[in-house]
C-alpha cells in the first residue's frame, strides 16, 4: 500500500475482482479465482498455494489468463504457469534481478515461460498485451479478421516445415495458439502473421511447438486409474506367464506423466494381487523436447498435488528440490517420437490410452 496508489485489499471469501485493485491472500488460507471472484479455503493443500491459484486462473480465464512468477524460493508456480500456457495464456518470469531466483528459474527451466524480464519491463509488456485484440472479451481467442484460407495457408506452412498435419485439430484451439503467437510478436492481424511466417522458418517451428502444448498431469481423473486397477488389469493379467508381458501404448505422452501413472498403477496392482507379470509401455509423442523431459522423469515438487505421499515415497526419488521417477518405473517405459496420423501403429497392444490426443482433435 505504501508503493501504489491503487487500493490494496486483504482478500475475504467471495470477494469480486475489480480492475486496478491489488488483492493479497490472508495468512493460513488457500485461494482460487472462479467467475472473477476470489474464494478462500482452510483446506490443507497437497499442492503449493501459487500452483493452486494459477491452475484456477487458467480454468477461469482461459486464453486471457496471464501468470507472473517473481522472486521466491522452491518451485511453486511452475505447474500453474504450464497450465496457463496450455490454455493459450501468456506467462512471465522475473530475470536475474530476482533476489531469490528459485521460483522463476524453475519456471523457465520447464519451458513454459514466454517472457523473462525485470519487473519494470513486465509491467510495460502487460500494458501492451492488455490492449491487444486477442485478450479483449469480444476476441474469444480468435485473431481478428480471421479467414479460413489464411488458417489453411498457415497449416500448410507448418506441414511443409515439420511434416505434421494439424488440419484435424480443433480449429478454436489452433486459433488460440496462433493468437498467442501474434500477441508475443506484437501483430494485430492474421494476414500480418502469415506474412511473417512465410519469411521466418524459426517462427514456423515456434508455432509448431505451441500447437503441441497440452495439459497433462499425474493420475489425471483419478477414478480412471481406480477403474483400471479394479476392472482392466485383472483381465489383462489373468492366465499370463512371466514371459508374456502386458503391452501398453500411451499416445501423445507429452512429458511422461500419463505413461508413468499407468506404470505405477500396474506396479500397485501387481503387488496387491501377487501376479508377477512383466509390463512394457510404449509412449510416443510428436514433440521431441517433451520426449526428452519424459525420459529424464524429473518433475517439480508441486506434483505433490496430484501424487499421494505414499506414491511419492515409493515411486519417486528426492533430487535437488525436484522429484525423479524411480528407476524401476522408468525402465518399463519406452519414449520415442512418433506421428500416429501418418506412421504405422504399434502392434500386439493390450491396452491403449489416448486421452492426451483425442481431446485435441475435431
Amino acid at each position: 500500500a505504501r508503493a501504489t496508489a491503487m487500493p490494496v485489499h486483504e482478500v475475504t471469501d467471495h470477494m469480486p475482482v475489480e480492475p486496478d485493485h491489488v488483492y493479497v491472500i490472508p495468512p493460513g488460507w488457500s485461494m482460487i479465482i472462479d467467475g472473477s471472484e476470489l474464494q478462500l479455503s482452510k483446506e490443507r493443500l497437497r499442492q503449493q498455494s501459487i500452483d493452486h491459484f494459477l491452475r484456477s486462473l487458467a480454468r477461469d480465464g482461459g486464453h486471457r489468463a496471464i501468470g507472473v512468477i517473481l522472486s521466491g524460493s522452491a518451485s511453486d508456480g511452475t505447474l500453474g504457469l504450464k497450465e496457463i500456457k496450455a490454455q493459450g495464456g501468456i506467462t512471465f518470469a522475473q530475470d536475474s534481478s530476482a533476489q531469490v531466483d528459485s521460483m522463476p528459474r524453475s519456471a523457465v527451466a520447464s519451458g513454459c515461460v514466454d517472457y523473462v524480464l525485470s519487473p519494470g519491463d513486465i509491467a510495460r509488456e502487460l500494458l501492451r498485451i492488455s490492449r491487444h485484440p486477442y485478450v479483449l472479451p469480444a476476441g474469444a481467442g480468435r485473431p481478428p479478421a480471421t479467414e479460413g484460407d489464411q488458417l489453411q495457408s498457415i497449416l500448410a506452412l507448418v506441414r511443409a516445415k515439420t511434416g505434421v498435419d494439424f488440419s484435424h485439430y480443433k480449429h478454436n484451439t489452433l486459433y488460440r495458439r496462433i493468437g498467442r503467437r501474434m500477441v508475443l510478436l506484437k501483430l494485430d492481424t492474421l494476414g500480418a502473421y502469415l506474412e511473417l511466417l512465410q519469411g521466418s522458418p524459426p517462427e514456423v517451428e515456434a508455432l509448431h511447438h505451441d500447437f503441441l502444448i497440452n495439459v497433462t498431469s499425474f493420475f489425471r481423473d483419478p477414478e480412471a486409474f481406480e477403474f483400471l486397477k479394479a476392472q482392466v488389469l485383472p483381465r489383462l493379467t489373468e492366465h499370463r506367464s512371466r514371459n508374456d508381458p502386458v503391452r501398453v501404448w500411451v499416445l501423445g505422452c507429452s512429458t511422461g506423466e500419463e505413461a508413468y501413472s499407468v506404470a505405477i498403477a500396474f506396479a500397485e496392482y501387481a503387488e496387491e494381487s501377487g501376479r508377477n507379470v512383466p509390463l512394457q509401455i510404449f509412449a510416443p509423442d510428436l514433440d521431441a523436447a517433451a520426449i526428452e523431459l519424459a525420459r529424464m522423469g524429473i518433475y517439480p515438487k508441486s506434483i505433490a498435488h496430484d501424487v499421494s505421499p505414499v506414491r511419492l515415497r515409493r515411486y519417486f526419488v528426492d533430487l535437488d528440490g525436484h522429484y525423479r521417477i524411480a528407476k524401476s518405473i522408468r525402465d518399463v517405459c519406452v519414449f520415442a517420437r512418433h506421428n500416429v496420423l501418418n506412421s504405422p501403429p504399434f502392434s500386439h497392444i493390450d491396452l491403449l490410452t489416448c486421452r492426451n490426443l483425442l481431446i485435441y482433435l475435431e
